[in-house]
């Protein structure tokens, strides 16, 4: 899906401060700051969860969220479904895909109404295989995070899109803290996850500042989605983590300049390269010589530039006599040794 450049996610999630011009204002940050996506999350506090008080239902996990009830979270947190179109025509307009996560059945089905280009199955549900499912069914590329997957959650989940013919599968490392820990962060997962699945694979990245994206890239990693968000003045559950336009630019801009640096295979000897070898060493007469003269040490050497004779000669001619007169500094040649 994702063969040439790194395809570059900005995550709108929760970012949007209740407000559809914030949503849109961030979307065109984001194409300025050079995303090749915006990703929204399609759900409903009802559709993820129920409006409980008990314990199950309290957040618990040490991170910003804790004490807050998941229906409250979600209730914040959730982009209306009735800004979706605008937001999608607003992407289109500038030129950036849009795409979203669903939550549930209905959310696919409305995301198609949508034309949505592709999907993304969320960390936490890496493990709602009817979900899953339903969404490869709609042939559609699909993007699936593993923060809290196990190995056998990440091949049920390949397992279940294959077996509806989906095989556009894109898999994303990820670590499912808020901010992630850079200890935590295990990047060499992602060329083993592309050896061991034969996927696309990629990074969604919680961790604070640009470097796990720069190094996922350098590792193989063809997609990075990372958090965004327009000021964090905004505020919202998400605006601790995510990177807003000029933090997002300079990530863009090490990813850019990453894939430059990590080029291809080359072993070409290119019109530069040709030029450089004049800095290489090669065989000089350091030392007046007549014709006659005994080829050592004393009136050879190997030095820069490379105008002379290759070094690999250097012993092969030691012990030889000269053909004729040279002077200091002249760069040695066959033509000058007797017998070669």
């Amino acid at each position: 899906m994702f063969k040439e450049k790194c395809f570059i996610i900005a995550e709108l999630s929760a970012n949007h401060g209740g407000s559809i011009e914030i949503a849109k204002e961030t979307i065109i940050a984001a194409k300025r700051a050079g995303a090749d996506a915006i990703k929204l999350q399609t759900y409903t506090a009802d559709t993820i969860t129920l409006n409980e008080k008990s314990e199950h239902f309290r957040i618990k996990q040490g991170t910003s969220w804790d004490g807050q009830y998941l229906y409250e979270l979600y209730k914040e947190a959730s982009l209306p479904w009735e800004w979706h179109k605008d937001l999608f025509d607003l992407a289109k307009r500038i030129g950036l895909v849009c795409f979203s996560s669903p939550f549930d059945k209905t959310a696919v089905d409305f995301l198609e109404e949508l034309n949505t280009p592709i999907y993304k199955i969320a960390s936490f549900e890496i493990t709602d295989i009817p979900l899953i499912e339903y969404v490869a069914s709609k042939g559609k590329p699909i993007i699936i995070s593993t923060g809290i997957a196990t190995l056998e959650d990440i091949e049920l989940a390949i397992k279940t899109c294959k077996s509806v013919g989906n095989d556009n599968i894109t898999i994303l490392k990820c670590t499912s803290a808020y901010p992630a820990a850079p200890e935590d962060a295990n990047l060499l997962t992602i060329p083993d996850i592309q050896k061991r699945f034969n996927v696309t694979a990629g990074l969604s990245d919680h961790t604070l500042g640009i470097e796990a994206p720069m190094i996922a890239v350098a590792l193989g990693a063809k997609v990075i989605e990372k958090h965004f968000i327009l000021d964090k003045e905004v505020g919202g559950p998400d605006s601790h983590f995510s990177l807003d336009e000029q933090e997002f630019k300079s990530m863009v801009d090490a990813v850019r300049l990453t894939e430059k640096l990590i080029g291809n295979v080359d072993y070409e000897m290119t019109e530069k390269k040709k030029k450089s070898k004049e800095f290489a060493r090669s065989l000089f007469v350091v030392n007046d010589v007549k014709k006659g003269d005994v080829i050592s040490s004393e009136n050879i050497r190997s030095i820069r530039p490379g105008y002379g004779l290759h070094p690999k000669y250097y012993n092969k001619i030691l012990g030889k006599q000269f053909t004729c007169n040279v002077n200091r500094g002249e760069p040695l040649s066959l033509s000058m040794i007797e017998g070669l």
